[in-house]
């Protein structure tokens, strides 16, 4: 039976990056009835963890309260949805009950399925596994990298999509310049296990990678993942899948990176596209739902050809909103386009970064004029650090950028 009901001309389900950026922006335009589905009480900024796992950031620097960055006049739904009936018009949520909706954004970001790597759950943060997707293994990261004087550090990436497509190796360089500076980089084997065939999807930046892992001598296993983990036996098996072999590494350290998907009550609706990761199905230039003509989705669950980053996200608000605002105003909804555009910020090394912006075709598209964000820089590294973060807290999430 159902508990409660609500209802809200404008819902948006998910308080994380996208479900903010939206609700600011949806307030900015002057609309008055807007709600958030969100059950967490802090809100995260996950690009700095990288940088806590590689002993360059602290980790409250990426945390503060989902209180301080919910928009002014925004309800706030503190629950988590559990299903949602767009023929009906209302989402389920775990506790409360319904909450009935005119307009709908979907953009509950995806899930770190830690259990579809064989072994990984029950190793993670003990016998030397770690991984920086999760604010509390993040700084076990630090520590396993500061412990390192020998052996072998075996880093990870899996296939299909995942956020942040950079951060499996960009730790790799982190620790690998940690242990060089430390004298010992020639006592430890470096090994990157790679999905893809090559070091980066887009040719200009891949061609800088190349040199990187030459730099510091890492092993990189093209086409290859990590399919099952012994903790106890300090045992990874690394599947290639070109030619269906399987190696045996014995590891000091293990940075690990989960299979993601969407959530698994999102799989289950009719907004998914059927796939077995259950991504949201929408227009990739408008963001509406290809179904739901009131129903758009951005951000890390939608199924959008390109790489899931804020970076995307602060592209695509400002396109939803527009053709949201639009499809409310009786018109077509398609005033606006979105093109692809990601930005992943490499960082190749304690102080350097390399600034790899591109579209929907992999094509370079830079946002800095008369810089040349193809090389390895040392201000872009202080965007990494200091101005990047600055614009997500201060204009990202209010709607202004």
């Amino acid at each position: 039976m159902t508990k409660n009901r609500l209802h809200h001309r404008i819902l948006i389900i998910g308080g994380g990056t996208a479900g903010i950026t939206v609700a600011a922006r949806l307030r900015r335009a002057g609309q008055d009835d807007v709600a958030i589905i969100e059950p967490a009480a802090k809100h995260y900024y996950q690009p700095l963890w990288t940088l806590v796992g590689g002993g360059r950031a602290p980790l409250s620097a990426s945390i503060r309260s989902e209180t301080s960055v919910m928009p002014q006049g925004v309800a706030w739904i503190r629950d988590s949805a559990v299903s949602v009936d767009p023929d009906a018009a209302v989402v389920t949520t775990a506790a409360f009950g319904e909450v009935s909706y005119d307009y709908l954004v979907v953009c509950p970001g995806l899930q770190l399925d830690w259990g579809r790597l064989t072994g990984l759950d029950l190793t993670l943060g003990s016998n030397g596994v770690s991984s920086n997707y999760s604010p509390d293994f993040a700084p076990r990261t630090w520590e396993l990298i500061q412990g390192m004087r020998s052996g072998t550090a075996v880093f990870t990436m899996p296939s299909g999509p995942i956020k942040c497509g950079g951060a499996p190796q960009k730790i790799a360089y982190l620790a690998a310049d940690y242990w060089r500076m430390q004298g010992v980089l020639g006592d430890i084997r470096v090994i990157l296990s790679l999905p893809s065939s090559s070091m980066f999807a887009v040719p200009e930046f891949s061609v800088v990678l190349e040199q990187v892992v030459k730099r510091y001598g890492i092993e990189v296993m093209f086409n290859s993942e990590a399919v099952e983990i012994d903790g106890p036996e300090r045992r990874v098996v690394i599947a290639n899948a070109e030619n269906g072999s399987k190696s045996e590494v014995h590891y000091d350290m293990l940075h690990a990176v989960p299979p993601q998907s969407a959530p698994d009550w999102l799989k289950r609706t009719s907004l998914s596209d059927g796939s077995d990761l259950g991504w949201v199905q929408v227009d990739k230039d408008s963001l509406r739902h290809l179904r739901y003509p009131n129903i758009f989705a951005l951000g890390d669950a939608a199924n959008l050809p390109t790489s899931k980053t804020g970076a995307a996200v602060r592209k695509q608000a400002p396109v939803l909103v527009a053709n949201l605002l639009s499809v409310m105003k009786g018109g077509g909804g398609d005033v606006a386009g979105y093109d692809g555009y990601t930005s992943c910020p490499l960082t190749t090394a304690r102080n350097r970064m390399l600034l790899a912006e591109f579209d929907y075709d992999h094509r370079p598209d830079p946002s800095i004029p008369f810089i040349n964000t193809r090389k390895e820089r040392y201000d872009m590294w202080l965007l990494k650090r200091y101005g990047l973060p600055a614009m997500y807290w201060h204009l990202m999430l209010k709607g202004l950028v």
